[in-house]
């Protein structure tokens, strides 16, 4: 693991080093919870199977969720922890907010609060709330980004080799 020059952790540091790559791609991972992983797939390859697939992607979100739509997501849910004014077009994207803080900042553009896990709603009630939320966006009820015009520049093909 690379480290700091200085000891100070700052967001995204462990322990006052850089996080890796391989420690993203894990935590990614944890997200997926325990369902069976059914296929992996190349950057913007059409998915053929249904379930849990890896799709092999940069972590920088826009070219990753560019990819996902490439392959044929049609509704992504999307976790963020600082906040993401985005809203990747042409598909719906609903964001999950972590804390409850942020949220707050960022209500109009946050569609679920999932802070609230900490502040006594259960694990079951706030998967619930998804799980409606992404019920009522397949069904057409805009996302809060669609409503507010996001997504018409988050389309970042991935480039492959030395990007200056």
């Amino acid at each position: 693991m690379a480290h700091s020059l200085d000891n100070n952790p700052s967001p995204g540091n462990k322990n006052g080093g850089l996080t890796t790559i391989l420690e993203k791609s894990l935590g990614a991972v944890t997200k997926a919870g325990t369902a069976p992983l059914n296929g992996v797939f190349l950057y913007g390859e059409q998915i053929d199977r249904r379930g849990l697939v890896f799709i092999n992607s940069p972590g920088y979100d826009p070219c990753s969720v560019t990819g996902q739509v490439a392959s044929g997501a049609n509704l992504f849910a999307f976790t963020t922890g600082r906040g993401s004014v985005s809203g990747y077009q042409p598909v719906p994207g609903l964001k999950l907010a972590s804390n409850s803080d942020m949220y707050a900042r960022l209500s109009e553009d946050m569609d679920v609060n999932c802070g609230e896990v900490i502040g006594g709603v259960s694990i079951e009630e706030k998967g619930r709330e998804i799980y409606e939320i992404i019920l009522a966006t397949a069904s057409g009820q805009l996302t809060k980004s669609e409503t507010l015009g996001f997504g018409m520049v988050e389309f970042v093909p991935r480039q492959i080799g030395a990007v200056p």
